[in-house]
This record gives structure tokens, sequence and C-alpha cells, in this order.
């Protein structure tokens, strides 16, 4: 019996593969996204989407890459690392928004809903997506 072509060597970094499908799923929803918001809030309002949805996107390929990295280190490392990261890439968040908040062509409370939505929204639609076994760790394989 043949083993299934998606199943993932050990060792593969399982998170950068979630990361990367959450980004994909991210730039399936920007042209609806700038679409519907540029309509409402005007140019401004889609600059400011697009800007969110690229800053989520980099925020969780950042996180899953400090996986990748601590993981290979330590147990230890790992929860600090996740912990600590959180916080860092939070506040840089933050302190990005407070420096776009000073430019005219941006829209901020449509970037600061997008950026909180998306994130929510990519993590909840992701849950259908990510397979809870040992067989097929990370992403279900595609049905064929």
């Amino acid at each position: 019996m043949d083993a299934p072509a998606a199943v993932t060597a050990p060792g593969a970094a399982l998170e950068g593969r979630v990361a990367a499908d959450m980004a994909r799923k991210a730039a399936l929803v920007a042209p609806p996204l700038l679409l519907g918001v540029g309509l409402l809030r005007g140019v401004d309002g889609a600059v400011g989407v697009a800007l969110a949805l690229a800053l989520v996107a980099l925020n969780l390929l950042a996180a899953a890459r400090i996986i990748t990295w601590s993981v290979a280190i330590s147990p230890n490392l790992l929860m600090g690392a996740v912990l600590g990261g959180y916080a860092l890439r939070l506040g840089a968040l933050f302190v990005i928004v407070l420096g776009l908040e000073r430019l005219s062509w941006v829209d901020v409370p449509a970037l600061v809903l997008t950026l909180a939505l998306t994130h929510l929204g990519l993590l909840f639609w992701e849950m259908r997506s990510v397979s809870l076994t040992l067989a097929y760790p990370g992403l279900r394989p595609e049905k064929e």
C-alpha cells in the first residue's frame, strides 16, 4: 500500500505551510474587500485595506517563522518565543498604525477594522483546513 503523497516528511515546517495558506486566502479576499471599501470609503479606504492585508500576511508568516526557528532549539524556547513574539508583533502593529495615522492618504479606521477582522476571519477560515490528526499533520490533503 502506497503512502499518500500529502503526508509530510518528519521535521517539515507545517506552521509555515499553514501561514502561507492563510496568506493565500488573504490574497483571495483582497479584491472584493478593496472594491467594497474603496466604494464606501474612497481611495484612502482601499489603501488602508491593502496595507492591513499586507500587515496581516506578514504577521502570520512572522509567527510561523518564529515557531519554526524556536522549535528546533527547545520546547521551553518555543513557549517563550511564541509569547514574546506575539507581544513584539502586536507592539509592532501598534507602532505601524500610529505611524500610518499621520499620513493623510490612509483611512485609519478602515485599516484598523480590516486588521482586526481579517486576523480573526483568516484564523477561523483556516480552522476548516487544518487537520488535527497525526496521519496528516498541518493542512488536510486535497481531495482527488
